[in-house]
């Protein structure tokens, strides 16, 4: 069995870059019509004593099917439709979290130079792949003169809280996701261009199925909370089981990647962790604001950053990584 499954791991490996894109999508289209199949199963079989947690099952499965179809039609139309998707991801995160948080009349032109001016220059430094800037317009440059446009109006009643909530708005929101599409402008030894709409996809499938099977794993055998005034969900066991799960199944889909089995195991418990630690973190801030989710516009997942809050402590991690180690 384990030469057979070698064996057939290598002859994927070797497929065409668009023939391995197919079977990704294959695959994926068959997970989501086995857990449609489950889920609406259940559902029916319950239908006489109705189940707010298997509706809230189905109702994730279909915002699945969804956001799979959005991310085939942005693959559809390669590199400028992944970096206007994630664009148009940014605005929509952004957007929640500013609406989330104190605001006055003296962020005005803050808030105007964020969302646009700084959110689509660094779109577009992505997509003409300028390195040397957009690693740094946010990090560096927003952080110094979005607090001086917030200085015009002469208004300094919670100041520091005002303008740190905009420069990381603009840090989680925009520089962090766009090291998703980001992932598209590497050049990687042996590994030709079109190939890396495959490790983009690679990122994306292992960080979300790690919150998916954190969840399973908890609700299976959870017992010890990990952190309950943080996020009174996550449970010992589902992280242990669920990071580790999910990094089996990077392993697995290392031939969508420059690396190794091993290699893509170790990537993938990073990334996992970070996730993890990202996921820790946005939920802090919610908590914070006395909210459970960041909106409502994903039925089932509460909002955009409620669906990408791991991916956005993931993404520059794995992109970074993948450039020092990997690059040509």
């Amino acid at each position: 069995m384990p030469l057979l499954l070698s064996s057939l791991a290598s002859d994927v490996a070797q497929l065409s870059t668009h023939a391995q894109t197919r079977l990704l999508f294959a695959g994926i289209a068959a997970v989501l019509v086995l857990a449609t199949v489950i889920a609406e199963t259940l559902r029916w079989r319950a239908r006489h004593a109705p189940s707010t947690v298997l509706a809230n099952l189905v109702s994730r499965i279909r915002a699945w099917w969804v956001m799979a179809a959005v991310v085939a039609l942005a693959f559809f139309f390669g590199r400028t439709g992944v970096v206007l998707l994630f664009a148009v991801v940014s605005l929509f995160a952004l957007r929640e979290f500013i609406t989330l948080t104190p605001t006055r009349a003296g962020d005005y032109y803050a808030l105007l130079a964020a969302f646009y001016v700084v959110l689509p220059w660094q779109y577009w430094l992505v997509w003409t792949d300028w390195y040397g800037l957009y690693t740094l317009l946010i990090p560096v440059y927003a952080f110094l003169f979005l607090p001086i446009l917030a200085t015009i109006g002469g208004d300094t009643t919670d100041y520091l809280e005002r303008t740190s909530k905009v420069q990381w708005g603009l840090m989680i929101c925009v520089f962090c996701i766009s090291h998703v599409p980001a992932l598209l402008n590497l050049r990687l030894a042996g590994v030709e261009p079109a190939r890396n709409l495959l490790l983009f996809a690679f990122l994306v499938i292992v960080v979300q199925s790690s919150d998916v099977l954190q969840y399973i794993w908890g609700k299976l055998i959870g017992k010890r909370l990990i952190a309950p005034k943080l996020s009174p969900s996550k449970t010992v066991e589902g992280f242990i089981g669920g990071v580790l799960s999910a990094s089996a199944l990077g392993a697995a889909l290392w031939w969508l990647t420059p690396f190794t089995p091993w290699q893509a195991f170790g990537m993938s418990l990073v990334v996992n962790l970070m996730g993890f630690w990202g996921g820790l973190v946005m939920s802090a801030i919610k908590r914070d604001r006395g909210i459970k989710d960041w909106g409502h516009m994903i039925e089932g997942h509460g909002g955009m950053l409620d669906r990408l809050d791991s991916v956005c402590f993931a993404a520059p991690v794995f992109f970074h990584l993948v450039r020092y180690f990997w690059s040509a």
